[in-house]
Parts: structure tokens; C-alpha cells; sequence
């Protein structure tokens, strides 16, 4: 019996690419690729690069890109063709303990919360880990995001003994990825030291830990295995200013700048305690100390950036970084509020994320990013700024752009030669009938909990039809499996 026990599976088809990531445990098998190919979508209603437009005809190149985007072309069927959301900041991990920090011994911080994420990562090992992954990336397809940009700092085994494979917690995401067809940006996350200054990694940080060519080792990796798959973009991530150094982080920018322009992500200014910790350190804040120490730019893209000064929120704001946002996530640690008007008013760039996963729903997300500008000012509408649109329709416009920069992918506008990856809500749905334009978008966000999304494509391909991902009851099987186990190992 493997650890994940038995159970009866059905005759899966095997794929190459997906074995090639993946040790597979006794008595399973990967799964076939997900959704078919279509070369022609026809809808109703369509948010394009110049706003609504009505019966519309999408072709879609063989590659996976869009070829053509007409109006006006009769035999539409019913649906709001959207172009997909990337889900821009998420640690697959944490999936698997949503929930289960939420007792009055966790109470205070961010802190004592991380105190009881690094107990649960004790358990985890790369088998548990695709099976979470897997039941993840499904529920973001169902709910309407395309792409994840997956920040990944769970590197070795618990002593900090390398794995046989030098990427080989990272590759579990990228097969799960590949299982079930969402596009990825992998974001292996250089993490050294344990605390400013170059302070040592310890105890449970020791599995995170990489120096620079170790790092640039696992980098090579990745970028092998998803070389050639337009859905899979390699990019790069720093932990946080107290896991590295400018002088070892910046050894990697510059070894890695030979690659191009690739997406370079940072947790930073989440919790009060760590801008005071830095300055303490350095004697400036950490967007202040960043922008000092790097050339920040617009493949940059920013994780929470909570605790600005108005002068921080103006510099990220013309450097054309985007601010990686994760409400729920943010809200459920306590971290405080982004302060998104202001940093709208000077121009700036967002994303979305759901961090610890704790709601997989663009539309929470989205939601939550306008009630607490709301909370905090007081008044209605906060982030609409006045700009004629529906409020709605204004939150996912940036949310869409910014995620495509942040996560460096040809995606965000339906329009010839960007990626098909799409969404298409139910119009006929209770939430959204008689609703046009903005009022559809306005609706999906603000007007209920259910979920509206009927159909998802990604590169072209429909991996979720009338709600439903092929696979998703194999897969959430071999997530109870594992949650089983990893509960039984604490």
C-alpha cells in the first residue's frame, strides 16, 4: 500500500511530459492532458482591447494563440467572453493547512501564524505536495483565474539535505500545472539567510535555504524542463530583504541577465514588525531600501507592499513595478490595509494573488480590495476614480493587465497574437442576467458568492466546460489521500 492508500483509480492516459516531472507513488499514474483544442469560440458579449463588443467570433491558432477577433458575426452563442486573471503570488503548500491556524493559540501576528505554517511544512514531501497542487490549480481554473505565478521557497527535505533532483519540489508544481492545464509562472524564491544582515538560516529554515549558485543550479533546472511550453514562464523570486543580501541576490540578477527580461517578485513591507526590524538594520524602510539597492522596473512585481510612506507608494508607482496584492491572505494575518488609492492616483500598477489560499476566488480577491479602501476612507466606489467605468469593471482591468506584466506572459487582452486564455461567465446565470457591459463585471464582483464561470481556456484549450474540470474527481481524491497523510505525520 502507498501512502496515499487505496482506492480505485480509472485507466488513465499517460503523459510523457508530466512523467518526466514526477516520481509517482505505487499504484498511480499521471493523468491525460486536459480539455480539447478548439480553433473557434463564438460568444455574445466580449470584453475586447477597445472596450464590449457583441457577437464575437475569437479564432485560435494552432499554437494557442489568438489569430483573429471579429463582431458582428451572427450565430454567437450566449456567454461574456473575458480575457483570464493571473493569480499572481501563491505558495501551493499552504493549501493544505487552510483553516487550520485559526485558534486562539494562534492569535497575535503574522508571526505566530508563520510559527505554525513551518510545523505543518515538517510533513510535507514532494508526492504531498503535487497532490496539493493539483486540487489547487483546479479550484483556480474553476474559479477564473488562467495563470498562477507560483512562489516557491520549499526547496529541500526537512534537514536541509538536498533531494535527489536538485528542483524537485519545484517540478511537483510544474506537472501539476501541466495535469491540469493552467499556464505557470514558476518563481523559484532565492532564500539564504535567516534575518537582516546575512544573519544564518536555522532550524525549519534550513529546507528553504540556497546559496547563489545552488540557486542559479535549481534556476537552470526549471528552465529546462519547462523550455518549449508556451503555457510555462521561468522567472525569479527573492524571499524577502531578511532572507538575502543585496550582494548575493544581486549575483544572481546578473548571472540571470543573459536570459532576458524575466519576472522578478519580493515579499516585502507585509507586517509593521518588519519595516521596523529593517530600519533598525539599515536605518531605511524596505521599499525605501530596495529601490536603493536595485533597479527596480517592470518586471518587478512587489507581494503586499503593505506599509508605505506616501513617498514609497510614488516611487513604486512610476517605476512600473506592479504591487502583487493578496486582500484575503492580508486580512486573514492582519497585516493591514495597501494603500491603493493613492497609489492609483499616481499611476500605478496591481496584481492579484491569494498568498495562503485561504479563498481561491479572483472575485474575493477583487472584492475585498475595494471594501477596504472603503473601511478606510469611509465612502463608496474608491478605486473606480472617477474614470467612467464600473467600479467592477475598473478593478479587473488592472488586475488583468498587471498580472499579465507581473507574471511575464503574452496574455490579458483578447486580441490577435495574444494568448488564448480566456474566461466565460453564464450571462444567463441569476447573478448576471440582464446585465450588459460593465454591469456584468460589476455584478460578478460585488453581487453575490456563487460562481458565474462557465468555461475556462488556456492556450486554447477548454480545461473547464460547464463548471467542471475533467479530472477534478481524481484529483480531489488523491488530495484527501494526501491530506490524510499529512495530518497522521504531525
Amino acid at each position: 500500500m502507498s501512502e496515499f492508500g487505496h482506492y480505485s483509480t480509472p485507466h488513465w492516459l499517460s503523459s510523457t511530459r508530466v512523467t518526466a516531472l514526477y516520481t509517482w507513488p505505487p499504484g498511480h499514474a499521471p493523468l491525460p492532458e486536459t480539455g480539447d483544442r478548439v480553433n473557434n469560440l463564438r460568444v455574445k458579449t466580449a470584453l475586447l482591447a477597445d472596450g464590449w463588443a457583441d457577437d464575437v467570433s475569437v479564432d485560435i491558432a494552432g499554437n494557442g494563440d489568438i489569430a483573429c477577433v471579429q463582431s458582428g458575426v451572427p450565430g454567437a452563442a450566449g456567454g461574456c467572453l473575458l480575457p483570464g486573471m493571473a493569480n499572481v503570488h501563491s505558495h501551493a503548500h499552504q493549501r493544505a493547512m487552510a483553516g487550520l491556524a485559526e485558534r486562539a493559540g494562534n492569535s497575535g501576528d503574522f508571526w505566530a501564524w508563520r510559527a505554525s505554517m513551518y510545523r505543518f511544512l515538517d510533513a510535507m514531501e514532494p508526492h504531498h505536495l503535487h497532490a496539493v497542487a493539483s486540487q489547487l490549480y483546479v479550484e483556480m481554473l474553476k474559479a477564473g483565474y488562467t495563470r498562477v505565478a507560483e512562489f516557491q521557497y520549499l526547496h529541500h527535505r526537512t534537514d536541509g539535505a538536498r533531494y535527489d533532483r536538485i528542483a524537485e519540489m519545484s517540478l511537483q508544481t510544474l506537472a501539476s500545472a501541466r495535469e491540469t492545464g493552467i499556464g505557470i509562472t514558476h518563481l523559484p524564491a532565492y532564500y539564504q539567510f535567516g534575518g537582516f544582515g546575512g544573519r544564518p538560516a536555522a532550524g525549519r529554515q534550513r529546507r528553504f535555504a540556497n546559496d547563489p549558485a545552488r540557486f542559479l543550479a535549481l534556476f537552470e533546472a526549471l528552465k529546462k524542463e519547462s523550455g518549449g511550453d508556451e503555457n510555462m514562464v521561468t522567472g525569479v523570486a527573492a524571499h524577502s530583504l531578511r532572507a538575502i543580501t543585496p550582494e548575493t541576490f544581486g549575483e544572481i540578477l546578473e548571472a540571470l541577465a543573459k536570459q532576458g527580461p524575466l519576472p522578478v517578485h519580493i515579499h516585502i513591507a507585509e507586517q509593521t514588525r518588519e519595516v521596523d526590524d529593517c530600519i533598525a538594520w539599515s536605518g531605511a524602510r524596505p521599499v525605501e531600501y530596495l529601490y536603493d539597492r536595485f533597479a527596480v522596473d517592470r518586471n518587478w512585481c512587489l507581494i503586499h507592499a503593505t506599509h508605505m510612506t506616501d513617498f514609497e507608494t510614488a516611487q513604486l508607482a512610476a517605476s512600473g513595478a506592479v504591487a502583487g496584492l493578496c486582500p484575503t491572505t492580508e486580512a486573514n494575518l492582519g497585516d493591514g490595509f495597501f494603500n491603493a488609492a493613492r497609489y492609483l492616483a499616481e499611476g500605478g500598477g496591481l496584481a492579484i494573488g491569494s498568498d495562503s489560499h485561504i479563498s481561491v476566488s479572483p472575485v474575493e480577491e477583487l472584492r475585498w480590495l475595494e471594501y477596504g479602501q472603503r473601511l478606510v476612507h469611509r465612502s463608496r466606489n474608491r478605486l473606480s476614480a472617477g474614470c467612467g467605468l464600473g467600479t467592477g469593471r475598473r478593478l479587473y482591468d488592472l488586475a488583468v493587465a498587471g498580472g499579465a506584466r507581473a507574471c511575464g506572459h503574452n496574455s490579458g487582452v483578447i486580441a490577435p497574437g495574444k494568448r488564448a486564455d480566456f474566461i466565460v461567465l453564464d450571462t444567463a446565470h441569476p447573478l448576471l442576467c440582464e446585465r450588459r457591459g460593465d454591469e456584468l463585471l460589476d455584478s460578478w464582483i460585488f453581487s453575490g458568492n456563487q460562481n458565474t464561470v462557465r468555461d475556462v481556456y488556456v492556450g486554447g484549450r477548454r480545461v473547464v466546460e460547464n463548471g467542471r474540470h475533467a479530472s477534478e474527481s481524481e484529483i480531489r481524491q488523491r488530495f484527501r489521500c494526501a491530506l490524510k497523510a499529512l495530518r497522521a505525520r504531525q
